[in-house]
């Protein structure tokens, strides 16, 4: 089974805006390989041999708690695991954990530059704590963003910082641990209980130190994901299959790490 555990789609009737709203705020340096919509993704899934992909909307103002949610909710299906969100700057972080999770959600994605916090702050641990304990994962972006500038909000020593004060659950650290922040995930993040993901991607880290990163992490704690529609997942896919690693190591990068916990 592949599983991409890292794309975005957009409700239909405003995914073209969206998508073409995210290209201008990163000075267009992405080319997108879907239209933003659910039908597209799952086009690209079925021509790449994708099995799954799970979505991670960002709610870019508290307002938008209920309608986001609602819809990744109803995008859900067999080909689609989806994520929800909530926004730091609440007024009441629990009761919006709590909606995440009724709705069936599987976690929640949060971007520390879009959202503006500082990713191992002690509020954000307590909004960590709570959305772990009622059993949802937590994805971050994690580095750099062409939509803003340095310094960033986040880095792989805060995200050490994250998984070493929580008791359990899931956390998810994208871009392997860190865009443009490589060789501090090496030095600062490999080996924590965090899981990477390889979103976006081998034009970025290259395969040296993709390597690096995963024989000091563990391929157990590393899920493929795409950055979907930023990355080809089709490349990504390839790209990886034709690395030194064992076949076990991909299978369980590919799809096997990211099966299991879909499956808690």
């Amino acid at each position: 089974m592949t599983i991409d555990f890292h794309t975005h789609i957009f409700p239909d009737a405003i995914a073209e805006r969206a998508v073409s709203s995210l290209i201008a705020g990163c000075g267009g340096v992405f080319t997108p390989v879907t239209n933003g919509t659910k039908n597209s993704l799952i086009e690209r899934m079925d021509e790449w041999g994708i099995d799954i992909s799970v979505i991670a909307p960002v709610l870019t103002k508290p307002s938008q708690t209920k309608t986001t949610n609602e819809w990744a909710a109803s995008a859900a299906d067999e080909r689609i695991a989806a994520f929800g969100g909530i926004h730091p700057h609440t007024d009441d972080f629990r009761r919006d954990i709590d909606f995440v999770a009724s709705l069936g959600l599987r976690g929640i994605k949060l971007h520390a530059e879009y959202q503006d916090f500082t990713v191992d702050s002690p509020e954000m641990l307590r909004i960590y704590d709570y959305a772990l304990s009622r059993g949802l994962m937590i994805l971050h972006h994690a580095g750099y963003d062409p939509a803003f500038s340095t310094p960033l909000k986040s880095s792989p020593k805060q995200f050490a910082n994250i998984a070493r004060a929580m008791k359990g659950g899931t956390i998810i650290v994208a871009h392997m641990g860190g865009r443009d922040q490589w060789k501090e995930v090496e030095r600062d993040l490999a080996g924590e209980n965090v899981y990477l993901d390889t979103s976006n991607g081998f034009d970025f880290y290259g395969d040296e130190a993709f390597l690096r990163i995963v024989r000091a992490h563990g391929a157990d704690k590393i899920l493929f994901g795409s950055d979907s529609p930023w990355t080809n997942a089709k490349t990504e896919i390839e790209h990886i299959k034709a690395l030194p690693l064992t076949e076990e190591e991909k299978t369980a990068i590919l799809g096997g790490n990211a099966e299991k916990l879909l499956k808690k």
